[in-house]
């Protein structure tokens, strides 16, 4: 399949208070709803006891009730007793979603699911107000506002933590390390996520960090991976991040895979519909990347994500390392409807190059690193010593005094950064060794 027709079958892979992406064109997704009307009879009955119950409840109810309201609260009802995924958008929510895809909108930076009935997040995105502030993966959300979540669909909430840059919200949240609710009173902001960031953490090892999959990532990791290969001049191995990264674009996702991979199914869905069954293919690349891979993941690491995982994975063209991924395998595609609103329905299932479903089980690492806070690590190991009591260069006779630094180039910066990086980061420590190891290997003649 190629690119430009990946590209108009753009997909819905999560649903998320950040980035929410429609399909385009729809409508060849599904059959005509009198054919399905026809095919089961008994529909005429449950509409004809939905209409009783609506003529009831406006006749009797203690207040006068407004019919659209109803109406649009019959469909959510419906929607819910589907999937978490699957919801109903008033015309306002659509209006907003449309707008979210341009890139910039006023919100707390939360990639959110329900998850046994409990509003759960599955990533903060780096750098918006929720990750600056400490929320978690798999934090659950009680309360927002003071306002309980029980029974409190999807957009709703993502309705009550968006808002106007500079205004506040008060999350109460569950965390299983912590015996009481945590409190975190968040200030919105316009959320404006750089994808992609790179870096060189050592000479001929490089960095790549993709936050989310959004229009243009592929691109920019096309740009970040020549700039790697440029300053290193050639790549002995590449650390993949794809840590509390929600998900996002199905095409974007299909090109990051395709750039890691010469030939081969990428991943494929599947749905009752012949029209909702698609596969995508590897093409060759002219300019491989043939350099060792290593993907960094975590339990925030979902949907788009985890097709790149379970693509590079299954191809054995990366080694996987971290923990066990979200596990969201369902694909999320936007009806408009003729009012202006739409429904987001959950039409397939997507599924890696070996016919895996990681749908609520995720991708399981092929090496198992569980991230360290440097912090409580430090605190285990040993007593804190009294910092005054030590000698200082400036105790010292005939010290030189502080002279005003020299510039410092982008390039020693940029070096500054990866080796603060390896020194903070457990799981980064990892892949780098792993990757030099690999190096060394390589080099080693058996005999």
């Amino acid at each position: 399949m190629s690119r430009n027709r990946i590209a108009l079958l753009t997909i819905l892979l999560f649903i998320s208070l950040t980035a929410l992406f429609m399909v385009q064109g729809t409508q060849p997704l599904f059959g005509a709803p009198k054919s399905s009307v026809q095919d089961n009879p008994d529909v005429y009955q449950y509409l004809k006891l939905f209409s009783d119950v609506m003529s009831i409840v406006q006749e009797n109810y203690v207040d006068k009730v407004d019919q659209k309201k109803l109406i649009h609260g019959a469909i959510n009802g419906m929607l819910r007793e589907l999937d978490p995924h699957s919801s109903f958008l008033k015309p306002e929510d659509y209006k907003e979603l449309q707008i979210e895809t341009k890139g910039k909108f006023g919100g707390l930076g939360i990639e959110i699911t329900i998850r046994d009935n409990v509003l759960t997040v599955v990533a903060p995105l780096e750098g918006t107000p929720a990750d600056k502030a400490g929320v978690l993966a798999s934090d659950q959300i009680m309360k927002i506002d003071d306002q309980p979540t029980q029974d409190m669909s999807l957009m709703d909430a993502v309705q009550k933590m968006r808002g106007p840059k500079g205004s506040k919200v008060k999350l109460t949240i569950i965390r299983k390390s912590e015996r009481k609710p945590l409190d975190f009173e968040l200030v919105r902001d316009i959320i404006a996520i750089q994808s992609v960031k790179a870096r060189t953490l050592e000479p001929g090892f490089g960095y790549v960090r993709i936050s989310s999959f959004q229009s243009g990532t592929a691109a920019d990791l096309r740009k970040s991976l020549d700039q790697l290969e440029y300053e290193s001049q050639g790549l002995h191995g590449l650390i993949l991040d794809l840590r509390n990264d929600p998900g996002g674009l199905l095409d974007q996702a299909v090109e990051v895979s395709d750039e890691f991979l010469e030939e081969g199914l990428i991943v494929y869905t599947g749905g009752r519909l012949d029209s909702q069954k698609m596969r995508f293919e590897a093409h060759k690349n002219s300019k491989p990347h043939s350099y060792p891979i290593v993907v960094l993941v975590n339990s925030g690491s979902a949907s788009a994500s985890e097709i790149v995982a379970g693509a590079l994975q299954d191809h054995k063209r990366a080694i996987i390392m971290g923990e066990s991924t979200f596990g969201k395998g369902s694909v999320q595609t936007v009806i408009p409807l003729n009012d202006g609103s739409a429904l987001r329905l959950t039409t397939s299932l997507y599924y890696t190059p070996s016919g895996r479903s990681i749908q609520a089980k995720g991708i399981e690492p092929d090496i198992m690193v569980k991230k360290e806070n440097p912090a409580v690590k430090a605190s285990s190991e040993e007593p804190p010593v009294d910092e005054s009591i030590r000698i200082r260069e400036k105790d010292l006779p005939r010290h030189f005094d502080n002279q005003k630094p020299e510039p410092v180039s982008k390039h020693e910066a940029a070096a500054s950064d990866g080796k603060k990086m390896i020194e903070q980061d457990n799981q980064v420590r990892r892949a780098l060794d792993l990757l030099k190891g690999a190096k060394i290997m390589a080099q080693i003649q058996f005999k």
